[in-house]
């Protein structure tokens, strides 16, 4: 069961999609970890013990901080969210193709992995090949609470483009017996994604989607998502719900838990007083059963 309130990371790496000079901001802002473990203890606190993040390299200090204090963060739950594409492109134009996988890849297991990804370019072995690179990804979670796995957009995206469904569901399956969680799957078009889901037996599945009152960013259309909404057959979670600071936190989240087949609410803030006001607006507006 997913909580209800999940908190994200866009506003540690300088993520806005409204606004270049509060990215710019953000980033200058959360140069230093201990920034960042500052509002996460903040969420905690205000009891948003999910977090739902990118592999960006810099959470590794994060999922180092929360090891090592594993009493304090008792309850705290990773959401890793794969791949982060500019660290692949960044390590590859450093050290090479090669160098760059050999770079995420679990430590004792290189030479092994190597080879298994050198074999695995060819089509028949693909799921050794996206084994070999979510084993990449979550290397830095290792030890910690890691319920449900998700393809970031950047990719769910580009295969739905490719009409390459198979391959949610070797990421599906790799998800589900390596790491014994579930699968999620962020897109910026959940209608479709559905159904392309749906088609290869991936039922009820968790997709994360942008889900807001002005439609922004919402590939196929408001009417399509308000279906999907009041249909019950996802597990909705709303992210972008303020549309990048287009809406006020009210209207915003009067409009969302309208529909009370979404599951959860993934929001970023970078002040604990944001994150109580929203946290408690989500409280007061969800439904009770």
């Amino acid at each position: 069961m997913m909580d209800r309130v999940l908190f994200g990371d866009n506003q540690f790496f300088g993520v806005n999609h409204m606004s270049e000079e509060k990215a710019r901001a953000q980033a200058m802002r959360f140069q230093e970890i201990s920034a960042v473990i500052e509002v996460l203890d903040a969420a905690y606190a205000e009891g948003v013990k999910t977090f739902m993040c990118t592999t960006h390299e810099r959470i590794a200090e994060v999922c180092d901080h929360v090891r090592a204090n594993s009493e304090q963060y008792r309850d705290f739950v990773f959401y890793p969210c794969m791949p982060y594409a500019h660290k692949y492109a960044n390590a590859a134009a450093e050290l090479g193709v090669l160098g760059a996988i050999r770079s995420f890849l679990p430590e004792g297991n290189t030479i092994g992995a190597l080879l298994r990804g050198g074999m695995s370019m060819a089509r028949k072995d693909m799921d050794g090949l996206a084994t070999l690179l979510i084993d990449a990804e979550m290397k830095m979670f290792a030890g910690l609470k890691t319920p449900v796995i998700f393809l970031q957009n950047v990719a769910t995206d580009f295969l739905l483009g490719l009409g390459f469904n198979e391959a949610f569901r070797i990421f599906a399956d790799c998800v589900r017996e390596r790491y014994n969680a579930e699968p999620g799957f962020i897109t910026m078009n959940a209608p479709l994604l559905l159904e392309r889901l749906e088609q290869i037996g991936i039922t009820n599945p968790i997709i994360c989607a942008n889900i807001n009152k002005i439609g922004f960013r919402m590939c196929g259309g408001m009417e399509s998502y308000e279906h999907l909404m009041t249909s019950g057959r996802c597990r909705l979670i709303a992210m972008s719900v303020f549309a990048s600071g287009a809406l006020q936190p009210q209207e915003a989240l009067e409009y969302v838990c309208r529909f009370p087949k979404v599951q959860s609410i993934v929001f970023g803030a970078s002040s604990r007083r944001n994150i109580a006001q929203t946290k408690k607006l989500i409280d007061q507006l969800t439904p009770t059963a």
